[in-house]
């Protein structure tokens, strides 16, 4: 059995399913994250993303709180581009004070829109409309 510093150092228990009306939702918490560990965050979301289904993944993502920097926002990037193939449609929370070109670079490399919305809860229901 893992001690619980090992545990609480892993970043699995930030990135789950879980089921909204019927819908399955991916939520990656990023909340009150540093910029390395939404760097580490980012690498082991595809880990979950490719097990699914093309176009098939509802995926939550929430900033709130969370600090990134050039090597977190690398790694966004090349995790959106290869999930891209099983992403139905992501929303985004906790991210409206980003700046507007970082959210630009992120579209324009991936190929995908990442709207931002105030709450989880009006997330959730975008996704699912």
């Amino acid at each position: 059995m893992a001690r619980k510093d090992e545990r609480q150092s892993g970043v699995d228990y930030r990135i789950r399913f879980f089921t909204h009306k019927g819908k399955e939702i991916l939520l990656v918490d990023l909340s009150n994250c540093t910029p390395a560990e939404v760097e580490q965050i980012s690498r082991k979301v595809p880990d979950y993303v490719t097990t699914k289904p093309p176009k098939s993944v509802l995926l939550l993502a929430d900033f709130a709180g969370a600090s990134l920097d050039q090597n977190a926002v690398w790694t966004m990037k090349e995790s959106a581009v290869f999930d891209k193939p099983h992403i139905n449609k992501t929303a985004w929370v906790g991210a409206e004070k980003f700046p507007e070109e970082l959210k630009n670079e992120l579209t324009k490399f991936a190929r995908r829109e990442f709207p931002i919305l105030k709450s989880r809860e009006e997330a959730l229901e975008w996704l699912v409309s």
